[in-house]
């Protein structure tokens, strides 16, 4: 069957994927330019990533009840997502022009984005059944680039208006999904999905490998989204007087070299098993964050290699955690597991970014990342039993 499918659906796939999810970040890009030109307040930039994720996590649950992906083409419901999603995104700005629309239109970003995440992963397992690994790692990979993307815009774009930025990212996204739905038809191994089950969540927890990977992929959430939302603020601490369309750049660089430990960590999995991977990711990047005050201070070249070596790691072990998720799931609830861990973990991230959002504005900036330690602590304790088991 490998051999039958054609070489570029791992490559469109990825694109789409890429594409789709640049609607994320998109306001956190522009979020100064936003500020100024709305009198936002100062806590906005947390207020806009929650409702971002505060509708993903609506957003997961209604496509698992309604089985949308499951019910009509996957490809179909991948594009009309990233359509809808696009149009909210493109509101602001013209439709949304304060706080309170502003919000809306990113919660109905988030929303739509639901059909483009998790989906883009539905298809990928649909046509690799060997090798599903490597693909999720490259998928998750697709998911960073286009978080930092709208950074990467805002930087090539330094002097046009801002509302280019998000008009950009919106025309991506469409793009992206029309050309899945073009070139992707539905995969040798689309399979009806198991019905969400909400009466499973309580067995599945107890099963005692299902929970240590769970646990491991909520230590991991605590600390991601909160770290991608603040990278501008954590730049701005260690380089102060570095210019926007700078910090724009960096920003970017940070972020998508998460791409690369995705990415790496799919190759490194396969010799060393996803939960060594995942520990190792997520120690390194608690480290770096219990070591946060001090880089913060350090000269700009030490600062720069900390911040990318937290970036790589900081998310390197998703696909990993994914994968042991998955993996440990009963058959017959896998969907249901699948849906719960993932809207469970999206829920968390809101607490963990409104946390950093008060304290930006009471403690001094070098100790504002520390909070994050708590998430890697409790996610490596949880995951460590996994290294004697099979996963």
């Amino acid at each position: 069957m490998d051999q039958q499918r054609p070489w570029y659906i791992l490559p469109v796939i990825v694109l789409a994927q890429f594409a789709g999810t640049s609607l994320w970040f998109a306001g956190n890009a522009v979020i100064l330019d936003l500020q100024e030109a709305y009198l936002l307040p100062e806590t906005a930039l947390g207020g806009l990533t929650s409702a971002v994720q505060l509708g993903f996590i609506i957003g997961t649950l209604m496509y698992a009840i309604t089985l949308l992906a499951d019910r009509f083409s996957p490809g179909l419901v991948f594009f009309l997502s990233a359509l809808l999603g696009a149009l909210a995104n493109a509101t602001i700005g013209w439709l949304a022009t304060d706080y309170e629309t502003i919000l809306l239109a990113r919660f109905l970003t988030g929303f739509f984005l639901a059909g483009i995440y998790p989906v883009g992963m539905k298809i990928a397992s649909d046509w690799f059944e060997a090798g599903l690994g490597k693909a999720l790692g490259y998928l998750v990979g697709a998911l960073v680039l286009g978080t930092a993307f709208p950074h990467l815009l805002r930087f090539t774009a330094a002097e046009v208006p801002w509302q280019r930025v998000v008009q950009g990212t919106s025309a991506i996204a469409v793009l992206g999904g029309l050309t899945l739905w073009w070139l992707v038809p539905d995969g040798p191994f689309l399979r009806r999905g198991s019905q969400f089950d909400a009466r499973a969540i309580y067995r599945m927890f107890q099963l005692p490998d299902f929970r240590s990977a769970a646990l491991g992929y909520f230590g991991h959430m605590w600390e991601l989204y909160a770290f991608w939302a603040f990278v501008p603020v954590a730049l701005t601490i260690g380089m102060p007087d570095m210019s926007d369309t700078t910090l724009s750049l960096l920003s970017f660089v940070v972020i998508a070299l998460g791409g690369l430990g995705c990415v790496l960590g799919g190759y490194a999995s396969a010799k060393k098993g996803s939960a060594r991977i995942a520990i190792w990711m997520l120690s390194t990047s608690g480290i770096i964050g219990l070591l946060s005050p001090g880089l913060f201070q350090a000269n700009p070249y030490l600062f720069m290699l900390g911040m990318g070596l937290w970036g790589f790691t900081v998310v390197g072990d998703s696909p990993q955690f994914s994968t042991l998720v998955a993996r440990n799931a009963p058959p017959e609830y896998r969907g249901s597991a699948l849906t719960i861990v993932n809207c469970l973990g999206f829920a968390i991230t809101i607490g963990s970014i409104q946390l950093l959002n008060y304290l930006v504005l009471v403690i001094p900036p070098v100790y504002l990342f520390l909070p994050l330690v708590i998430g890697p602590v409790l996610g490596v304790l949880a995951t460590r039993r996994l290294l004697t088991t099979a996963a």
